[in-house]
């Protein structure tokens, strides 16, 4: 599709979406997380023609793996056995150095960088947030605990319909200039007044999960306020950095100059590897331990209490007996992490069988249950077949 006639209001819209997606620093204001000057961490390469792998799709139908990349709106597609790297396909004019916005997936870094500074001993997750933002003391976030928020089972109400153009997701994404349209004198003007907005809530604390990105922004809030420093600080100096990544990445910010880490980042697809590797080493790559190991096992592992809560929600077909815990998603008996964003960002991590999967996309519609579905069948028979 021609960049022609793309702007801030239809940016996210098919068809602009595929190519938009990899230029939002075009479109949006950003921080940028700087690569540094070391050495990128290397891959090995052996690469293997996985092109045939079937798997039964959405209409039970046989379909190759081929079929299924073509088909799904693919931008990237990396596969990694054992930190070796099998496969590596782009399309759509992408390439290795090009950035992608994650979406969602924007939240997994944000809760290994928690994890990193709970380790640092700056931050306590069952301290409340308006004990860390005072300005929040009004709102109906003030008595939510910091795990809770981590975890999407606070209390505050937000609607997060993709499909709803007026939801409250739509309404904070105007914040950073995502929608426009829907910007008025009294909007709110930065990330932290829109929190603050709100001051209804629709369960108790910890009673329900419900997916909601304002619970993400919060979140970062309160890291930066604890630790001192601006987050896009940490997350270059203590995460981005020490991962050794070949490219800078980069987050929209709002007017404050405040990173949008419930759906901002973009990045290459070799990066995101990077952060899948770590996440299956339980936070080791490049030499160091750079996300505590128990993080990431406690990420991965969950609890009873959350594979409940997981089981009694929206999301429960999503991964049967799935959790989210510290901002991403988790199948324990699998040994699976993921990170997942609208539009069909996807990075894939089984630990027992030793696969990252990354998979950036541009699919027309948010939540397209049905590519979202063909996704986890192809990705489930592929790990499985490696």
């Amino acid at each position: 599709m021609s960049k022609e006639g793309t702007n801030t209001a239809n940016w996210n819209q098919p068809a602009h979406n595929r190519s938009s997606f990899q230029r939002v620093q075009q479109l949006f204001p950003t921080a940028r997380l700087a690569r540094g000057s070391a050495t990128a961490t290397d891959f090995e390469v052996a690469a293997a023609d996985l092109s045939q792998i079937s798997y039964t799709g959405m209409d039970r139908q046989s379909h190759t793996l081929d079929h299924f990349v073509d088909s799904t709106y693919t931008d990237a597609f990396l596969v990694l056995k054992d930190g070796v790297l099998v496969c590596e396909q782009y399309f759509n004019d992408m390439a290795p150095h090009s950035h992608h916005l994650l979406n969602s997936v924007s939240k997994s870094f944000l809760g290994m960088l928690t994890g990193i500074v709970i380790r640092d001993g700056l931050l306590d997750p069952e301290r409340t947030v308006a004990s860390y933002l005072p300005e929040l003391g009004d709102s109906a976030l003030a008595q939510s605990r910091v795990q809770d928020a981590l975890d999407m089972t606070a209390a505050v109400r937000y609607g997060e319909d993709y499909d709803n153009a007026g939801d409250d997701f739509w309404h904070e994404a105007a914040v950073v200039g995502w929608r426009p349209q829907l910007v008025t004198s009294s909007s709110p003007r930065s990330l932290v007044d829109y929190a603050a907005s709100l001051n209804v809530r629709e369960h108790e604390d910890g009673e329900h999960f419900h997916y909601r990105t304002v619970l993400t922004n919060v979140v970062g809030m309160v890291v930066e306020r604890a630790a001192g420093q601006p987050l896009q600080t940490l997350l270059q100096e203590r995460l981005w950095q020490p991962m050794g990544p070949e490219q800078d990445a980069t987050v929209v910010v709002d007017p404050m100059g405040f990173p949008y880490m419930g759906a901002g980042m973009s990045a290459c697809a070799r990066d995101l590897a990077r952060f899948g590797e770590l996440l299956r080493n339980d936070g080791f790559y490049n030499g160091q331990q750079i996300v505590p190991a128990a993080w990431v096992q406690q990420t991965r592992s969950g609890s009873d209490q959350l594979r409940h809560l997981f089981a009694h929600s929206d999301y429960a077909r999503m991964i049967q007996g799935g959790h989210y815990h510290n901002q991403t998603w988790g199948d324990a008996a699998a040994g699976i992490l993921l990170c997942v964003g609208i539009h069909g960002q996807t990075i894939h991590v089984n630990q027992n069988t030793g696969v990252v999967i990354v998979k950036l996309s541009s699919h027309p519609y948010p939540s397209d249950l049905g590519l979202f579905g063909e996704t986890w069948r192809a990705l489930g028979v592929l790990t499985e077949a490696l």
